[in-house]
C-alpha cells in the first residue's frame, strides 16, 4: 500500500503597495490652502479679543501720552499730534505684528504641524494665513488710532488719493514686519522666547524720527536713525498726511519693505521646511 504526502504550499503573501514619495502625493491646487489657514487665523483671532484690544490701546495711550504730556513741551502750539501721528501709526503696526511671531511658534510647538504634514497641503499656507490675517488685523487698528487722533486734533492735509497711497504704503510695512516676525516665530525654540526676541523690533521706532527730527538727536546716533527702515517709511507716511517734502523717502521706504518681505519670507519658508521635515 502506498502512501501519498501531499504537501501544502502556504499561500502566497500579497506584496505591499509603497506609499509614494511626499513629492508624489497629490495637493491641494490653487488658494484654497492658503484660504483654509486665514479662516483658522482669523478664527483664533476672535476667540483672543484681548491681544486686538491690547494692539490698539497700547499705541493710543502713547499717542495721548506724547501729545497732551511731552507734546506740550515740544511744540505748545499743540501741533505735535500732526507730527506724531505717523510715528503712532507704525508702532501700533508693529505691536500688532509681533503676536504672529508667538502665533507661529506656538504652532510650531504644539505640534499641529505634524498633523498639517499629513494633509496635501503646501507649507508656505500655514504662514501665509497668519500674514494675511496680520495684514487685516493692523489696517483695522490703524484706522482705529486714526479715528482718535482725529478727535485730539489731528488735522491733516490729505486727498482721497493721498489717504489711499498712505494706507498702501502701511498696508506694505505691515506685510513686511509681519513676515519678519513670522521668521522670528519660526526660529524662536518657545513662543516665550518669540515674544522677547520681537520685543527688541519694537524698540526701532523710539530710535527714528517718529517722535522727534532727527536732526536734534545726539551727532552717534543720527546716523542709525537716518539709515534704519522706519525714518523713511514714517516720512513717506508723513508726507502723505500732513504734505511735508518726500524727497527720496518714497523710493528708499519701498525698496526696505520689498526686501525685508523678501528676505523674510524666504527665511521663513527655509525654516518652516527644516522644523516640519518638509522636503
Amino acid at each position: 500500500m502506498t502512501t501519498t504526502t501531499t504537501t501544502t504550499t502556504p499561500p502566497a503573501r500579497t506584496a505591499t503597495a509603497a506609499a509614494p514619495p511626499r513629492a508624489l502625493r497629490p495637493r491641494i491646487r490653487g488658494t484654497v490652502a492658503e484660504r483654509v489657514f486665514v479662516t483658522r487665523s482669523l478664527l483664533q483671532e476672535l476667540r483672543d479679543p484681548e491681544a486686538l484690544l491690547m494692539a490698539v490701546v497700547l499705541p493710543v495711550m502713547l499717542m495721548l501720552m506724547f501729545t497732551f504730556i511731552f507734546g506740550q513741551a515740544i511744540d505748545p502750539s499743540g501741533g505735535y499730534v500732526d507730527y506724531v501721528v505717523p510715528g503712532i501709526i507704525l508702532l501700533c503696526a508693529g505691536f500688532g505684528a509681533s503676536s504672529t511671531a508667538v502665533s507661529v511658534s506656538r504652532d510650531m510647538t504644539t505640534g499641529i504641524i505634524e498633523r498639517f504634514r499629513t494633509m496635501p497641503l503646501r507649507s508656505g499656507a500655514v504662514l501665509t494665513g497668519h500674514v494675511i490675517v496680520s495684514v487685516i488685523r493692523n489696517l483695522l487698528a490703524t484706522a482705529v488710532v486714526i479715528g482718535v487722533a482725529l478727535l485730539v486734533g489731528f488735522r491733516p492735509s490729505a486727498t482721497a488719493l493721498d489717504w489711499l497711497a498712505m494706507f498702501g504704503v502701511v498696508a506694505l510695512y505691515i506685510l513686511a514686519i509681519t513676515y519678519l516676525f513670522a521668521a522670528i516665530g519660526l526660529a524662536a525654540s518657545s513662543p516665550e522666547a518669540a515674544n522677547g526676541y520681537g520685543f527688541i523690533l519694537l524698540f526701532l521706532p523710539y530710535v527714528s524720527s517718529a517722535f522727534v527730527p532727527v536732526e536734534t538727536m545726539p551727532d552717534w546716533l543720527r546716523p542709525i536713525a537716518e539709515h534704519q527702515p522706519i525714518t523713511p517709511v514714517i516720512e513717506t507716511i508723513r508726507s502723505f498726511l500732513v504734505g511735508t517734502p518726500l524727497g527720496s523717502s518714497g523710493w528708499i521706504a519701498l525698496a526696505w519693505c520689498l526686501g525685508i518681505v523678501l528676505v523674510a519670507a524666504v527665511w521663513g519658508a527655509w525654516l518652516f521646511r527644516r522644523k516640519a521635515g518638509r522636503r
